[in-house]
């Protein structure tokens, strides 16, 4: 399969740009998969806000465990560069949902990284397999540990949200969120479909969406350069889109 344009990656931050790689390196690795299609607007886009030039890439591919693998890139001229994924597990198969998020600023600092495996299931826990797995994974101690979000109740007891403050904290950051993708990839593959479960994934999926499209940052941003309505257009079908 195709690569994931390389020609804004190019022009980020470091730690996005290895973690854009090792995220569609482990999607080859175990996944199956083929594309998916989004409105042919909003792939790739071009704004301004504040004078600068905004670019937002969007590729996206499915397997038979995901009905939508989510990877998006964006950089606001020389002060922000954005890295947002989401793996939305198709309803039959009772998976959580893998996100992460990094945001770069001026000066190369990440200020926002981010990356959890939250839980969809009625209980809002993770399933045994993946806790046991996930207590396994070695911890960081990162010297800035960021704040849960008001509307973060989706986030699990694993979720990872940090201001990495060196280059070491970086790669730390790189290497446990592999360790979650691996740890997901490998999870899903190995799981049945339940389809007498899929009201409860699609609810549990329902409320992930909602709460995510909670984050005023995004939106304000996207309002800023294109409006309000492309702005919730774009939020409801392509960062949140919520299967019926």
């Amino acid at each position: 399969m195709t690569s994931i344009s390389t020609s804004l990656r190019q022009q980020q931050h470091p730690l996005i740009r290895s973690l854009a790689n090792m995220i569609e390196r482990v999607w080859q690795q175990h996944l199956d998969l083929s594309p998916y299609q989004l409105p042919e607007d909003l792939g790739y886009v071009e704004g301004r806000m504040e004078g600068e030039k905004l670019i937002i890439e969007n590729k996206c591919y499915q397997s038979p465990q995901f009905r939508k693998l989510h990877l998006e890139l964006a950089k606001l001229g020389s002060s922000l560069d954005i890295l947002h994924c989401v793996m939305f597990p198709r309803p039959e198969y009772a998976l959580p949902m893998f996100g992460a998020d990094l945001v770069g600023g001026r000066g190369g600092q990440i200020s926002l990284a981010i990356a959890d495996l939250s839980p969809t299931s009625s209980d809002r826990q993770l399933p045994e397999d993946y806790q046991t797995a996930l207590n396994s994974v070695p911890e960081t101690e990162f010297v800035q540990r960021r704040a849960v979000p008001e509307w973060g109740d989706i986030f699990s007891d694993f979720c990872l949200l940090v201001r990495p403050s060196s280059q070491e904290e970086e790669a730390a950051f790189l290497e446990q969120v592999r360790s979650y993708l691996e740890i997901h990839c490998q999870n899903a593959i190995a799981t049945d479909p339940t389809p007498e479960r899929s009201a409860e994934i699609l609810a549990g999926q329902h409320y992930y969406c909602s709460q995510q499209q909670q984050n005023d940052k995004t939106r304000r941003v996207l309002e800023k350069a294109f409006g309000e309505a492309w702005a919730e257009r774009y939020i409801t079908t392509v960062l949140f889109d919520m299967p019926e």
